[in-house]
């Protein structure tokens, strides 16, 4: 059975920091394309970053040079650092696992077919 847990959503004033982690169980992060997803009420999931098995990363441009997406293949756990938040980075945020070695061939949302439940990231101005 594959489980995904977000941890470190929380509350933040605009400019500061948080990190988000994501432990996975079932499948193994190094062998699948891993990624951060957003979602905001009313509006579309967006893809934040991305992350091969093969350690290539891709970045929304809302969020490139702000925002990093990593992982520890031997603690199978995923990792979003993200500096210099803004109100608008305010969104419950997911991590998923897409059924393919590389992100290249999971460009949208339902392309992941394992998702966590996701961690609220609130930026106050």
């Amino acid at each position: 059975q594959v489980q995904l847990v977000e941890f470190g959503g929380g509350s933040v004033q605009a400019g500061g920091s948080l990190s988000l982690s994501c432990t996975v169980s079932g499948v193994t992060t190094f062998e699948f394309c891993m990624g951060w997803f957003r979602r905001v009420p009313g509006k579309e999931r967006e893809r934040v970053a991305r992350i091969s098995s093969d350690g290539t990363t891709t970045y929304a441009d809302s969020v490139k040079g702000r925002f990093t997406i990593s992982k520890d293949s031997a603690k199978n756990t995923l990792y979003l650092q993200m500096n210099a938040l803004t109100p608008m980075d305010t969104a419950m945020y997911f991590c998923a696992a897409a059924g393919f070695k590389s992100c290249r061939y999971a460009p949208r949302p339902s392309d992941f077919a394992y998702w966590g439940q996701g961690t609220q990231v609130t930026v106050s101005s």
